[in-house]
């Protein structure tokens, strides 16, 4: 009786799922997480709270993968807000929305691929360090810290560059009804304003958080009063306070995701 009357409390609320700093395999795990308890606990609404600057790329695919099957599957009503930044990759997940509410300065845009890495021979030869490497193939320690890249071993790379961005143009031009040469026009790297994004066709509306809230509770049938229920729990205020935790947790990204591609706003 309990477990039914909970439940039915939760139909008629709107799940809030928040994507904060880079996208990695973290916070697909979190999201993933989220969006199978949406589906159980039948929740008609959400709202995808985005302050990121991206990530890699196969983490934000799943992302917008399970987003657009819960939608399609479910009926889910799933409607995207920009923070503060929602860029390259923040954008590419939104695309598993419904609809899209962005604040006017928001930080958005940069739709591209970048591939990281760090050559540090010079530094290696002053201090008298080198590697003995052993391979199978000519390619095998493409990207290695010690050495340039070779023209052959640019070539590979920028075609796996042109790959993985014509997969974000396409999935933003199918998401947004837009043609890819239209999209093309203005996804070669800028970013741009939520007040900018909004004429180009990337969103629907200006607005607040708030504001996407009335707008999910609009589309779900629900009354303009219905409260949000934390599908992710939100950064305590301790949490926020642990000194240098975003730098240490950028410089973990960088870490894990170099040699990666990656959708991400490099500013941030």
């Amino acid at each position: 009786m309990l477990k039914r009357l909970f439940l039915g409390g939760l139909r008629r609320r709107i799940g809030r799922i928040e994507v904060t700093g880079a996208i990695d395999g973290k916070t697909r795990e979190r999201v993933l997480k989220a969006l199978k308890e949406v589906e159980e606990k039948h929740i008609p609404a959400v709202v995808l709270r985005i302050d990121s600057p991206g990530g890699t790329v196969a983490d934000s695919q799943e992302i917008y993968n399970a987003l657009l099957r819960l939608r399609e599957q479910k009926g889910t009503h799933i409607i995207a807000s920009f923070g503060n930044i929602a860029a390259s990759g923040g954008i590419y997940i939104a695309m598993g929305a419904e609809k899209i509410m962005s604040n006017p300065g928001t930080i958005t845009g940069s739709i591209g691929v970048i591939i990281r890495g760090n050559n540090i021979e010079r530094l290696l030869d002053k201090v008298g360090i080198s590697f003995k490497v052993i391979k199978s193939g000519p390619y095998k320690d493409i990207l290695s810290f010690d050495r340039e890249l070779t023209s052959e071993e640019r070539n590979i790379l920028q075609e796996l560059i042109d790959i993985t961005y014509s997969q974000f143009v396409q999935t933003v031009a199918t998401a947004r009804k837009l043609s890819l040469n239209v999209v093309r026009t203005f996804a070669d790297g800028r970013i741009f304003s939520g007040e900018q994004a909004l004429n180009l066709g990337v969103v629907d509306r200006l607005g607040t958080e708030e504001d996407a809230r009335l707008w999910a509770a609009e589309l779900a049938g629900l009354e303009p009063d219905t409260k949000f229920y934390d599908l992710i729990p939100r950064r305590t205020g301790l949490a926020r306070l642990i000194p240098g935790g975003d730098a240490l947790a950028r410089l973990h990204f960088d870490v894990v995701s170099s040699g990666l591609p990656l959708w991400l706003y490099t500013g941030f």
